[in-house]
């Protein structure tokens, strides 16, 4: 794997050279465990004119699950209390760099100010999200950690569905989700898991109540997985403790629908903004076009949300082994309503085109 951070890190170099500036400080925490593999939290990591440091404000502690860094990497520990950015920027004042780009889009004013003032001579340039865009498309390694993170998902999904529901509180089953991922070896989990029932179904990024289920709700459940350091999502609606009712079919089949058709857009070359159309029109046909969120999806990796964005102003097209997120919903007031969320990874026609990674049945369960 050293070769692939080096390689990284290269790329880095070439933009930043070329934008005139030897040397560059990243501090994002993704893109410093994207460049250097792993680092505890607060690192930062230096590309420097003679070599590069990953600076820390202790070792790396593999069993608290920081893991290794690279190798090739020369670690720089601090004494005592500090800041590891300020830090590297006297390191690469050190080595007679005069101009030190940085992610002026994460360090806050009063970090740039302390970089300024520990290494006065540096003239300091912005990166911009350069190394945001390196993340986009994923290597084969990291798919496959996004593909092992959906299978925990999906196996603690599975496993709760088979429990009974009724009495439990939303907050109750988001703990016990959560306890699953760990037992089947996340990490932890993605995000925050959000169930939501009844009334409270359907909406996005919900924050689990004291409301307990009952016969005749809907239930929708949004959970995912990190493992080793790579984020993915599901999400999905069921129907508890008896046969569905009209209202709910007809919901949900519509929810479907949109979801699928935006599935069935992700194609290497297809417009971020068109993907979202095809999801976002079947549901703006059926008059729920007021309501729909901002997105309906999201790329993933070592964040939860990362660029491309599925929405309507996105710019920019899909390419290949890019991993995204497709997730319609409605949410009707007072009713409840439908989610349905999947991760993918955009493969070509030739390839069996998309790659579903979350496979838990779509299919509207009464539990």
């Amino acid at each position: 794997m050293s070769e692939v951070y080096a390689t990284r890190r290269a790329r880095l170099r070439e933009h930043s050279n070329a934008s005139g500036s030897a040397t560059a400080l990243v501090t994002r925490p993704a893109n410093v465990r994207y460049l250097a593999g792993a680092a505890p939290q607060g690192s930062a990591l230096l590309l420097g004119k003679r070599e590069d440091f990953l600076v820390c404000a202790g070792p790396p502690d593999e069993q608290a699950g920081d893991g290794r860094p690279d190798g090739t990497l020369r670690l720089h520990l601090l004494e005592g209390t500090g800041d590891c950015a300020v830090a590297g920027a006297g390191l690469a004042a050190a080595q007679g760099a005069d101009s030190l780009a940085v992610e002026e889009h994460h360090l806050t004013v009063a970090r740039h100010r302390a970089i300024g003032s520990v290494a006065p001579g540096l003239r300091l340039t912005d990166v911009g999200g350069v190394v945001e865009q390196l993340r986009v498309i994923k290597d084969e390694e990291e798919i496959s950690c996004l593909r092992i993170g959906a299978e925990i998902a999906d196996q603690a999904l599975g496993e709760l569905l088979e429990s009974i529901l009724v009495g439990r509180t939303e907050r109750h089953l988001a703990l016990e989700l959560e306890r699953r991922l760990v037992d089947h070896g996340a990490d932890g989990p993605a995000f925050a898991t959000s169930v939501a029932t009844g009334p409270h179904a359907g909406r996005r990024g919900h924050r689990p109540t004291d409301r307990r289920v009952e016969e005749g709700d809907f239930l929708s459940v949004c959970l995912g997985a990190t493992y080793r350091g790579y984020r993915c999502e599901i999400g999905r609606t069921f129907v508890i403790g008896t046969s569905p009712a009209d209202w709910q079919i007809e919901l949900y089949d519509l929810v479907f629908a949109a979801q699928r058709a935006g599935r069935e857009s992700l194609v290497p070359g297809a417009a971020c903004r068109d993907v979202d159309r095809a999801a976002r029109q079947v549901l703006d046909r059926a008059g729920y076009g007021a309501g729909l969120p901002a997105l309906t999806g999201h790329g993933v990796g070592l964040e939860i949300d990362e660029d491309p964005q599925i929405a309507p102003a996105a710019m920019g097209k899909l390419d290949a082994c890019v991993p995204v997120t497709v997730e319609p919903g409605v949410h009707l007031p007072g009713r409840g309503g439908v989610r349905i969320d999947d991760t993918l990874v955009v493969r070509p026609e030739a390839d069996g085109g998309p790659e579903l990674l979350t496979i838990t049945t779509k299919e509207l369960l009464a539990l």
